[in-house]
């Protein structure tokens, strides 16, 4: 969230993606970082065992939800 939010001050829209068990840490992040609209899209986890073709799949179903998330930066 750290550099999504350096992003997004340097006027680069930017997403950050993490594991679904981080949301409420992505939440507490932004917040403290003073940036409460910083986007986030959180994948399945696992993340940290998960195969390159299991990783290719959570790409690919997270795509649109960052696409979207950019788009409506």
């Amino acid at each position: 969230m750290h550099d999504t939010v350096w992003f997004e001050i340097q006027g680069i829209p930017s997403v950050s993606i993490a594991s679904s068990v981080f949301g409420q840490a992505a939440e507490t992040q932004r917040k403290a970082l003073g940036m409460e609209g910083a986007r986030y899209v959180l994948v399945p986890h696992p993340i940290q065992d998960a195969t390159d073709d299991e990783m290719r799949a959570k790409a690919r179903e997270a795509f649109d939800q960052i696409i979207g998330a950019l788009r409506d930066a």
